[in-house]
């Protein structure tokens, strides 16, 4: 039962964070003045979701605190007060605290209720004006009852913690809601000798009074996943005995939906275990896979048949059905491989969500206008690789928006419209995908990086860099041109964070920029970096893998075009460009390789516009391979990207093309 209570908890996280995205994407699209009915529809009602499910689980914290956001809500919903930018400000900031409530309780951790209680006080100090303008206006009328709060009757069955409820928290789920003003009386009648007791009977009832007016439909909501066969459960008003009307309400037995309780998780040492993350998958994948497993299972009785082969068919007419067997065998399993990776796959809009707040908050705090365009949100990433690309995208979005853009008195000056844009792009281009950061702001001056790079000694003054190598000194580690460090940027952190996570995804990153103009970044990435296109090669006695995306094209050595620079470096020339040899045997510590450059071949590979020839002994098949981590499974090794294991069953080590091109190109430098 545990299990189950804690995928419930999970499922409730996880709909809760994207609640909280729901809400925050619905305020930044407020304007001030007149509420837009159907926005604030859209926030109440995750905020309204996020509390009826806290109060579910005995998260009073959320409850309390969401109920106060809700109230605010409301009131706009009800057209009771206009949308300005202060409470929206609050309101964007009551998403933030509940953003870190929700982590912590994903995590386990202690909840800062310090940072929740100020800006509950904020949200109060706004209602407050509109609660004191409706106390001083409203005035009890002679014959009119008042109430002042509830009176439940709380009993339940024997079974109720068996089905997954938990009364302690229900009741506290009733304090968070009146702030603790409640009084509560427990019925022991029913409670047997110590001997009889079962653990998970419950055999308490309660008498609930709660001393403050509180909706009904928010105190109902607290029971409305404890099913009717579960409890017996009954409200009644408590109204001012000064203005109450002898015919009182009789109490009302109410039900909720069929739904438990969940409990919270705890493994047989008593140690709560951390929840493991999850995707949403859509039907249709899973029944894709459903088909192709079916696919399977007939191929293999296939299969198997032949292997019990009775004489009814000739060893010609075994071979030839063996064959097709393993050909649907085949098709059939990669097939199967690429649906379980599709599952995988998760629309980039998941890191993209992200950067209209940062724009929003930036914005306004340096005084720009900008308008930030998404397009191809709905393009798709491996998760694990959308997890890593997040940061890089921020860091970026964050210079586009604080170096980039201009404050609208410079735009106008400079015949540009007051309001800068900031475009994030997504698309596929080949095997890749390409995350494209845009923005038609100030460009960025290499007269200035390159004076800078001087200063603090990153390159000489008599440098031969073009301007293109000069641009990508912003990825040196420590490197800045901000004047004055702020909280946004300018202590040479991040670019160099970024261009690092992004190779290590297996990716690039470039930059193009034009003064006065704006900036372009450019991220390329595989596609997933679980499996790969490879192609195998012999060096030595050993058998490697090159990935078949770097892969130019292979050629036979011809001892005419290779021309010597000293005594190390060895050229190749191709068709009027001269590409630097690189002997893998040497580089791996291989002593069996070929020697001579004409017995072998020399692979062309290609990383971030730069080409060198790899020299093998010989290419063999491609095939896919799945990659394992070297520094996950083992240690982190020179020139070696990762390891996979054949269809033979023996261990090949994948090249790291990217290492060795650069460890070439630092080497001409």
């Amino acid at each position: 039962m545990s299990d189950m209570m804690e995928t419930f908890r999970q499922t409730y996280l996880e709909e809760s964070f994207e609640g909280l995205d729901v809400m925050e994407t619905g305020l930044l699209n407020l304007v001030p003045g007149t509420p837009d009915s159907e926005k604030i529809n859209e926030i109440f009602r995750a905020a309204h979701s996020i509390k009826g499910g806290a109060g579910t689980f005995g998260f009073s914290e959320i409850s309390g605190f969401t109920h106060v956001l809700e109230t605010l809500l409301d009131e706009m919903r009800d057209m009771k007060r206009d949308v300005t930018e202060d409470a929206t400000a609050v309101m964007l900031e009551s998403v933030d605290v509940l953003r870190g409530i929700l982590e912590d309780l994903q995590e386990r951790n202690p909840i800062d209720e310090t940072r929740m209680n100020a800006t509950q006080e904020k949200l109060e100090k706004i209602l407050g004006q509109t609660f004191e303008k409706a106390s001083s206006s409203k005035e009890s009328e002679p014959g009119n009852s008042t109430q002042t709060g509830w009176k439940i009757t709380f009993n339940p069955a024997l079974n109720f913690i068996e089905a997954g409820n938990d009364p302690i928290k229900i009741i506290k789920a009733i304090g968070a809601l009146c702030d603790n003003k409640l009084e509560s009386e427990v019925d022991f009648s029913e409670l047997p000798n110590s001997s009889d007791i079962e653990p998970t009977h419950c055999y308490l009832k309660w008498s609930i009074t709660v001393n403050e007016a509180i909706d009904e439909d928010d105190i109902k909501e607290v029971f409305e996943w404890v099913d009717e066969d579960d409890a017996e459960i009954t409200f009644e008003k408590i109204e001012d005995e000064t203005t109450q009307p002898k015919d009182t309400a009789k109490p009302t037995p109410t039900t909720a939906p069929d739904s438990k309780m969940p409990a919270s998780k705890e493994n047989s040492e008593g140690t709560t275990k951390k929840a493991e993350g999850s995707i949403r998958v859509g039907l249709s994948k899973v029944d894709q896979m459903v088909n192709l497993v079916g696919e399977l299972v007939i191929t293999q009785s296939m299969l198997s048949q032949l292997s019990e082969n009775d004489g009814s068919l000739t060893s010609e007419e075994r071979d030839e059905r063996l064959k097709e067997g393993i050909i649907h065998l085949e098709r059939h399993t990669r097939e199967l491989q690429e649906s379980v990776m599709n599952i995988r796959m998760l629309p980039v809009s998941f890191a993209f969500n992200r950067m209209p707040r940062i724009v929003h908050d930036i914005s306004a705090k340096l005084d720009k206008k900008i308008e930030l365009v998404l397009e191809g949100e709905g393009t798709e990433l491996d998760k694990t690789m959308l997890e890593s690309l997040t940061d890089p995208l921020v860091h970026i979005v964050r210079n586009s928006v604080d170096h980039g853009i201009e404050i609208p008195e410079k735009r106008l000056a400079a015949g540009k419209p007051e309001c800068g844009t900031v475009k994030l792009a997504a698309f596929h281009e080949g095997g890749n995908i390409l995350i494209r950061i845009t923005d038609d702001g100030a460009g960025i001056d290499h007269n200035r990086i390159a004076a800078k790079a001087i200063e603090k000694g990153v390159i000489p003054e008599d440098h031969n860099l073009n301007r293109e190598e000069i641009v990508d000194l912003i990825f040196h580690p420590g490197f800045s041109t901000a004047d004055v460090v702020s909280d946004i940027s300018g202590r040479g952190v991040g670019m160099d964070v970024v261009r690092r996570n992004i190779r290590g995804l297996g990716g690039t990153v470039e930059v193009k920029t034009e003064m006065g103009k704006g900036s372009i970044f450019t991220i390329r990435l595989p596609l997933t970096l679980a499996i790969l296109d490879g192609q195998l090669c012999k060096i030595g006695s050993e058998t490697y893998v090159l990935p078949l995306t770097s892969i130019v094209e292979s050629i036979q050595v011809e001892r005419e075009y290779i021309k010597g620079i000293g005594s190390q470096t060895e050229l190749y020339k191709l068709r009027d460009e001269y590409i630097p040899i690189v002997r893998m045997s040497n580089n791996l510590g291989i002593t069996d390789g070929v020697e001579n450059l004409e017995d072998g071949l020399l692979v062309i590979v290609e990383d971030n516009n730069n080409r060198i020839g790899l020299l093998v002994d010989d290419l063999m098949g491609q095939q896919q391979v799945v990659v394992k981590s070297l520094e996950t499974n083992f240690i982190k090794i020179e020139n070696i990207s990762g390891a996979t294991i054949l269809g033979d069953g023996t261990v090949s080590f994948i090249l790291d093309i990217k290492e060795s091109v650069k460890d070439v190109s630092a080497k001409e430098i």
